[in-house]
């Protein structure tokens, strides 16, 4: 992506964005600001499992987009970024309602970015917490 600015004011904005995996996920920001991001979704009845609850790399999924977006907030003009590693644990089980997840930027390096994730439901019980780490790219 190169207009990360405008991406972000037209996702903050409620306007369409070219992201069609958010679409797909259902996925939709309720904050972002410079180094934060707060994003949400439904748990659809397509997400369930066998065992009755959300399959799991969904909610990394929900995870691992929020972080990118916290992260977006930090970059200069002239900057990508890419995720090269992504721990997750998982807490507790969610099967309905909505879950979200809050990203922070933990230490944003000139090559490396640690962001933190908590993904929690309706009841603000904590479902998951992951830890990322993306790299700075830089276009020529």
């Amino acid at each position: 992506m190169s207009d990360y600015e405008s991406y972000m004011k037209n996702l903050t904005e409620g306007n369409p964005v070219d992201n069609p995996f958010l679409d797909f996920m259902g996925i939709r920001a309720e904050e972002i600001r410079e180094g934060y991001a707060r994003m949400s979704m439904e748990i659809r009845p397509e997400f369930i499992q066998g065992a009755g609850n959300i399959q799991g790399g969904l909610s990394i999924a929900l995870s691992s987009e929020t972080a990118a977006h916290a992260v977006m907030t930090t970059l200069n003009s002239g900057e990508d970024m890419v995720t090269v590693e992504l721990k997750n644990n998982f807490l507790a089980t969610a099967s309905k309602g909505r879950l979200t997840a809050e990203a922070t930027v933990f230490k944003r390096g000139r090559t490396l970015i640690i962001v933190d994730t908590v993904v929690r439901d309706d009841h603000a019980k904590d479902i998951s917490r992951s830890s990322a780490t993306l790299m700075v790219l830089r276009r020529e």
